[in-house]
């Protein structure tokens, strides 16, 4: 391959984000992206909930919080640009006991500093937005929330990406030494690299001495899904978020086909690509869950043998519909509901305090950018959140030309 100026690892909504914002302040770049795997975008960018997020759940000094918005404007002008299907069905969070009532104000207080349109409702209200749910004193109302088809998505950056140079390398195993950036071997032959790896960014990070007091939890999501029919519900139902941990809890939400979902577990798993429980794992792969159960265990702000407790339960569909049930008590009457593809998200702990990283987290090298967490809402975020990284790469470039 003749010498390019940018290599971008990973094939995502972030790293294509990257490529074409890089595209859209130089358009003479070249740009290739290199996938480990047989095709692309096949790990979270793909199998998450196609939500867009509206933003109001973020710390207004958060990275989340900026780019959220912004992102789910942008990505609602390429899914209209493209013809992608795209529901505005809005989204009630809900409260279950007084606690939980002075949280809700907490995110409403958020999404008012965050610029998002979110109002509160007293319980009696409900009925007018979901019939079929249930509060205990008041709830929050996001309009703006949507739902679109991530695949398709995807599919539209990348052939907007190749009509614009830019090449897709996949089967292609990153790695570095003392002689450089190497794809299966061979030297690539760029100026710079950003690695946007997703779960396994942190693995490359650390071989060039980047994200060293970090480690990668991977937590598997699994779902069941009905046909709309069986559960007719009309917008998007959460539970208020953990005062903690970095999940949003067991909710309903709408897909594209006509189903309503519910879900997700967020249980710590040993693989990566572990998308069944009893995949095979590598002696490796089980050394180091063992080392990031250890880092888990040291978080202040977080018990993780409740989390456990709480979340091993729910890999069964009699005690994941329960749990949903208090939000919708109807889920309860359904009796067919089919496992959805699982996602698996991949947290970043810091290995010093054991607390669960809850921002997005990016560092640099002399010749390279690392991405090291960007899980939920990166994909609704990811539009703007890669342009910015494309300019901090830009401005490097620049000096090493």
């Amino acid at each position: 391959m003749k010498k390019i100026d940018v290599a971008v690892v990973g094939s995502g909504i972030v790293g294509m984000a990257i490529a074409r914002g890089l595209l859209e302040l130089d358009s003479t770049l070249r740009i290739a992206i290199y996938e480990k795997e047989s095709d692309f975008s096949l790990h979270a960018s793909a199998r998450n909930s196609g939500v867009l997020h509206a933003g109001f759940y973020y710390s207004p000094e958060s990275l989340k919080a900026r780019y959220c918005r912004e992102g789910r404007e942008e990505l609602t002008k390429i899914i209209s640009k493209y013809d992608i299907p795209l529901m505005k069905v809005g989204k009630v969070v809900l409260s279950q006991n007084h606690e939980e009532e002075s949280r809700l104000e907490t995110l409403l207080h958020r999404g008012i500093s965050n610029g998002v349109e979110l109002e509160r409702y007293p319980a009696s209200e409900l009925r007018f937005f979901e019939p079929l749910a249930r509060t205990h004193g008041s709830f929050l109302w996001s309009p703006h929330t949507s739902i679109s088809d991530p695949l398709l998505v995807n599919l539209a950056l990348r052939h907007e990406l190749g009509a614009n140079g830019v090449q897709f390398i996949s089967n292609s195993r990153v790695e570095v030494d003392n002689q450089g950036w190497k794809s299966n071997g061979q030297i690539i032959n760029t100026r710079y690299l950003v690695n946007a790896g997703g779960a396994w960014a942190l693995d490359l990070a650390q071989r060039v001495g980047i994200g060293l007091n970090y480690r990668t939890m991977p937590f598997l999501g699994m779902y069941r899904q009905t046909s709309i029919s069986n559960l007719p519900i009309k917008t998007l139902v959460y539970p208020v978020p953990h005062a903690i941990n970095p999940f949003l809890g067991v909710h309903f939400t709408l897909t594209i086909d006509g189903h309503v979902k519910i879900g997700p577990s967020a249980l710590p798993i040993i693989g990566k690509s572990q998308y069944q429980l009893r995949a095979r794992v590598t002696r490796t792969e089980l050394l180091t869950f063992g080392k990031n159960l250890v880092s888990l265990g040291k978080g202040s702000k977080h018990d993780l043998y409740e989390m456990m407790k709480y979340e091993v339960p729910k890999l069964s569909t009699s005690n994941l519909v329960r749990a949903s049930s208090k939000l919708v008590p109807s889920a309860m009457e359904v009796k067919t509901w089919t496992r959805k593809k699982p996602g698996i998200r991949g947290q970043l702990i810091d290995s010093r305090s054991g607390e669960l990283i809850q921002d997005f987290l990016v560092e640099h090298s002399e010749n390279s950018t690392h991405v090291l967490n960007a899980v939920s809402p990166g994909w609704t975020a990811g539009i703007p959140f890669g342009r910015s990284i494309a300019q901090s790469v830009l401005e490097r470039l620049s000096k090493t030309s």
